[in-house]
């Protein structure tokens, strides 16, 4: 008779869902489920409403990366309305969608990540998170703290406010950038890519102590995708899918947005709400990609700025191929960074920023409009098509945690087959379990509905249901 653990909910990931672990007579764990418990029901909700309320509308879908999803759902429009916006607007869109990537990236490794990396897998769990790091680590913890509040403030900056702004619309953006904002936004960032280089010089110093999680935390070959410019370089607006695999071949390369149908099908599974998209060419399950700030580093060739370029280079070497460990996202993100700095510091120099040009207006000229950008956590694409009223008629939203969804799966059986041990359920190697679902840093308010805190509660039953271990927290 088989038996069951369940994880529910895991913690420190942004949304909620739950793990359950299928153990043999052996108490060896022979399967495992990553289970997204909530409904998301934004495409519907979108049906019926004119085309320009979209980018607004859907990035209530989240409250942590709202403006991934006005990126993305812009470009849908402005392809519904088959316009090229002006030059400024889209360095515009790129400056915010990089201040996003910054904030997101600060939030996932210093606030939900490092607790395990410095205060240790098997640490008590009620200090194993931000507070603990501030007590233990404050200087490093202030840092965290400090990079997100820059992210965000260039956000606010920008479009007005942090959170849902509406400055990012079909066409464009609303206002253009003036000289004294831009002054504001350039002053910020010279901190910031110090604690990002320091924080990334920190990382470099203990990782080696992470070597069992490095070989067990989703480290696999699959494919890897994500949007590259058209020279092959990292890209997070607007740019070409390209796939590559396990080796480092590109599979696929210069696909346009409109054609992701091409490459990219969607299955379900009834153990969860989230959607479990794969790559078309291999079929379901096989057809296992992931995607984000690793796989990004995977498919392109270069960044495109000088700091960004050497620790890219650098961070290649850590495996021939493709680096396959997911738990290298956590490098991956402060590269990113840094990128996201440099970027950032070159738009903001360049004196058409400030062009009054800012946005293209039309109405509806197609019937369907398709927008892909690059969110924190991966390839995010917004396909909407419309009634002659230019009414939305459908939608559908694929996620960046969703596209990592079978990889997720299959790391978490990976980790569990290693570190957890039926016979006595050990909090530790649980925690690992859920530190796997941490290195993909999903948004599950984006795949899903977030409900509020949850307790855990961990239950191990023999056969004939009897509760023999329990452990419980909060």
């Amino acid at each position: 008779m088989s038996r069951t653990i369940t994880i529910d909910p895991i913690t420190r990931i942004e949304g909620h869902a739950k793990i359950t672990l299928h153990l043999g007579d052996d108490g060896k764990v022979n399967d495992a489920q990553f289970h997204v418990t909530q409904f998301r029901g934004f495409e519907k909700f979108c049906e019926g409403r004119p085309f320009p309320e979209m980018p607004a509308l859907t990035a209530r879908t989240c409250g942590i990366c709202p403006v991934s999803h006005l990126i993305a759902s812009s470009k849908a429009c402005d392809d519904l309305m088959s316009v090229r916006i002006p030059p400024t607007a889209d360095m515009l869109r790129r400056v915010l969608n990089l201040a996003q990537i910054t904030q997101s990236h600060a939030l996932s490794f210093f606030h939900l990540s490092s607790p395990d990396m410095l205060l240790g897998w098997d640490s008590d769990p009620a200090k194993r998170n931000i507070f603990g790091v501030i007590e233990q680590h404050p200087n490093l913890a202030v840092d965290g703290v400090r990079l997100r509040q820059i992210g965000q403030m260039i956000i606010a900056i920008l479009a007005g406010k942090r959170i849902h702004p509406a400055w990012t619309v079909p066409g464009g953006v609303n206002d253009p950038l003036t000289s004294e904002k831009r002054e504001k936004i350039m002053a910020m960032l010279p901190e910031a890519m110090k604690i990002a280089q320091k924080t990334l010089a920190f990382y470099k110093t203990v990782i080696d102590q992470f070597t069992d999680e490095i070989r067990t935390f989703a480290n696999m070959p699959t494919l890897f995708l994500g949007l590259v410019t058209p020279k092959g370089g990292l890209e997070h607006t607007d740019g070409f899918i390209r796939v590559t695999n396990a080796q480092g071949k590109i599979v696929q390369d210069m696909v346009p947005a409109a054609n992701y149908q091409d490459i990219i099908g969607e299955a379900v599974e009834p153990y969860s709400y989230m959607k479990f998209p794969y790559y078309k060419p291999m079929g379901y399950p096989e057809g296992i990609y992931r995607v984000g700030p690793l796989a990004r580093l995977n498919v392109a060739d270069h960044c495109g700025t000088p700091i960004a370029d050497q620790e890219l280079t650098e961070f290649k070497q850590l495996q021939r191929g493709a680096v396959l460990s997911s738990f290298h996202y956590h490098y991956a993100r402060l590269i990113e960074v840094i990128f996201a700095i440099e970027k950032m510091t070159e738009l903001l120099n360049d004196p058409k920023i400030l062009d009054k040009k800012v946005r293209a207006r039309a109405r509806g000229n197609r019937p369907e409009g398709i927008g892909v950008s690059e969110a924190p956590r991966g390839t995010l694409i917004h396909h909407y098509k419309v009634d002659d009223h230019c009414r939305i008629t459908w939608a559908n939203m694929i996620i960046a945690t969703g596209h990592n969804n079978l990889a997720m799966n299959k790391g978490i059986l990976q980790a569990a087959k290693f570190f957890v041990d039926g016979k006595k359920i050990e909090e530790g190697a649980l925690n690992r379990v859920e530190a796997v679902i941490r290195c993909f840093d999903p948004c599950l308010s984006c795949a899903t509905h977030a409900l509020g805190k949850m307790p855990l509660q961990i239950q191990l039953m023999d056969p004939a249901g009897a509760v023999v271990h329990e452990v419980m927290r909060g």
